[in-house]
């Protein structure tokens, strides 16, 4: 995953606007827990296209 710093400051969870932070593939929610998929370095922000993380 390529994504630019200054992005990943600007956007928030849409679900409960907490910030993001990259693990894998995926941009992980720091407040509802949400994974948000990045598909060709795009990030999917639908809380319809999210998923809960195993814990």
């Amino acid at each position: 995953m390529n994504l630019d710093p200054k992005l990943l400051e600007l956007i928030v969870c849409p679900a409960c606007h907490s910030s993001l932070s990259p693990v894998g593939e995926e941009l992980h929610c720091s407040g509802c827990h949400l994974a948000y998929p990045v598909v060709d370095d795009i990030p999917v922000l639908l809380v319809d296209e999210a998923r809960t993380p195993a814990s």
